[in-house]
């Protein structure tokens, strides 16, 4: 029963119209909308890539974590982990407005005001989602922004949509992102707990999918329940490519860090399994890192390719794709040049925007740190 439900889960997904997500805008890799390409195709990338900074965007950031575009040139918001705000930064001039401070967030060790996203209706509703450490769990709210109130003020209350996702000092999970079919798509982890990340009834070490209401989303592997996936250890950054399959990046322990082609009801191993496993019970990533390499946090598609942001490898990754595999070796750029990096997300064509992560207490902040950089890539 559990294959046959993830099977019609899968077809469902597929099914569903790749415009009901809002391009781009979802916290750390969300959807995009990808004109034709050789990619769409089912054609590889170019083995090897390029990256180019086109310039730095905006300095001067407090542990910068989740960043959602606003449609048009309305500019970035980003989410501060340590301080529970969110900033909007004009993309053009890199000017900083404090929209206001999200009520709840409990900051501590590696949780706080996390992964956000754009609502999927967001040109009427103008609902900014939140995934964030509370005083008892982690948590999705949804707040309403309206930029005509004066800065500061321009979050309302939040909309508490769902609850109880266990927390710790470490692996908050915490990366959301609205999928082609609409639903809510939220990275998990499972704080230490490695029991957690094999117990489908936990919502620790799962990727969870929901409706933008907060529901277990129809079409579930699991009857009545938010888990899409599980056996994660901590899951850091969400992507879809063109033909809205989910790739997912999650912190390893010792050996391996690892990129995900996502499945309905999959099993991805931990804490049986880290990396490749020859056991067929589990789904072995599309590729895998030493963690001194990776470390890795978010992810987005672009130009055939998902790009990764390493936090301890201080590097970002190219992983060619056809399919759902790598079509040639992954490949570094930036090592060190910039600290650690935190989240990427998807700004159109050829173009990314990344942020670093060198004010989070593990980092060396140098003079303008954290910032958000606009990338060229191939």
């Amino acid at each position: 029963m559990p294959a046959l439900l993830a099977t019609t889960a899968l077809l469902l997904t597929a099914a569903c119209s790749s415009g009901g997500g809002d391009g781009g805008s979802a916290g750390g890799g969300g959807t995009t909308s990808a004109s034709p390409s050789k990619q769409a195709a089912g054609q590889a990338p170019p083995a090897k890539g390029s990256v180019e900074v086109v310039r730095t965007v905006a300095t001067g950031l407090n542990t910068p974590w989740g960043l959602a575009a606003l449609p048009g040139d309305g500019g970035l918001l980003v989410a501060s982990r340590d301080k529970g705000t969110i900033t909007r930064v004009d993309e053009r001039t890199g000017a900083k407005t404090e929209l206001g401070t999200v009520s709840g967030v409990s900051p501590s060790g590696e949780g706080g005001l996390l992964g956000i996203a754009l609502s999927p209706g967001y040109a009427s509703d103008h609902m900014v989602y939140a995934y964030f450490t509370s005083a008892s769990d982690n948590r999705i709210v949804r707040v309403l922004y309206d930029p005509k109130k004066p800065a500061g003020e321009q979050l309302g209350a939040p909309d508490t949509i769902f609850k109880g996702i266990p927390k710790g000092t470490i692996h908050n999970g915490g990366r959301i992102a609205f999928g082609p079919d609409g639903m809510l798509y939220a990275g998990t982890g499972e704080t230490g707990d490695r029991g957690l990340a094999q117990d489908t009834k936990s919502l620790g070490g799962k990727i969870l999918r929901l409706t933008p209401e907060g529901d277990p989303a129809p079409g579930n592997p699991f009857p009545d329940s938010p888990v899409y996936s599980y056996g994660h250890r901590n899951v850091q950054g969400l992507a879809w490519d063109p033909r809205q399959r989910l790739f997912a990046s999650e912190f390893g322990q010792d050996t391996w860090d690892e990129l995900n082609a996502i499945k309905p009801g999959g099993d991805y191993g931990w804490p049986n399994a880290e990396g490749r496993s020859s056991d067929g019970t589990y789904q072995n990533p599309v590729a895998q890192w030493h963690t001194d390499d990776a470390s890795p946090s978010g992810i987005a598609y672009a130009e055939g390719s998902v790009w990764m942001a390493g936090l301890k490898g201080q590097r970002l990754w190219r992983i060619p794709l056809k399919g759902t595999e790598a079509s040639a070796d992954p490949q570094s750029f930036l090592t060190g040049t910039y600290g650690r990096l935190r989240t990427v997300v998807a700004a159109g064509g050829d173009r990314l925007w990344l942020t670093t992560s060198n004010t989070d207490g593990r980092g060396s902040p140098k003079g303008g740190d954290d910032r958000i950089l606009e990338l060229r890539v191939r």
